[in-house]
């Protein structure tokens, strides 16, 4: 029954965001129009990871060189925000994602723990924010879709949903793939996502 209930819970959450992409026979929205000096190409490129139903009213944006903070190409009308991490420190040389626009924290503080390129650091100070508190959690229910790879030839589409804290007693699902089905990866901590098999 607990796991009904969050299946539920969990359409409930997106199916909202899906419906602001618009169905139906409406006429298609006008394009939103470019932040003064922004690419559409860097906009189409960022766009590659969304979902279709919801790029034309996605937000784009592009992190600053210095990762302080970024810039806004587009200012999108849904939830969804998009951006380009190719070749950032720490990054694959091709590398999209998208999420909710409410995990833009969570995203800055990513791109900068990800950009330590010894690995045991980076987790040291990963391990040292979720144990302070200072870790930015993602909104529960939220997804993160990403494309990633050597190449945008070659890369991979993958998909989690954020479950910040979660784990097999709060949700009922298992804390490793060992069954086959959906569970939680980093169970217990702010990172806490639902992996799915083929994602």
């Amino acid at each position: 029954m607990k796991r009904f209930v969050f299946a539920l819970s969990l359409l409930a959450l997106t199916a909202p965001a899906f419906a602001q992409g618009g169905r139906g026979g409406g006429a298609p929205a006008a394009p939103i129009a470019l932040e003064p000096g922004a690419s559409q190409a860097d906009v189409d490129k960022a766009l590659l990871a969304a979902p279709d139903p919801m790029k034309a009213a996605a937000t784009v944006i592009q992190w600053k060189p210095d990762l302080s903070g970024y810039t806004t190409l587009r200012k999108g009308t849904n939830r969804m925000v998009c951006f380009d991490k190719s070749g950032l420190p720490g990054q694959q040389a091709f590398s999209i994602e998208c999420t909710s626009i409410g995990n833009l924290p969570r995203a800055q503080q990513n791109i900068k723990f990800e950009s330590e390129t010894d690995r045991a650091k980076r987790q040291a100070a990963l391990d040292a924010a979720e144990k302070d508190g200072s870790r930015a959690k993602p909104e529960f229910g939220s997804v993160w879709y990403h494309v990633m790879g050597a190449s945008q030839e070659g890369a991979r589409h993958h998909m989690t949903i954020a479950v910040p804290m979660a784990t097999k007693a709060s949700l009922g699902l298992p804390e490793d793939g060992a069954q086959g089905g959906v569970w939680i990866m980093n169970a217990g901590t702010t990172t806490a996502h639902l992996m799915t098999p083929g994602e």
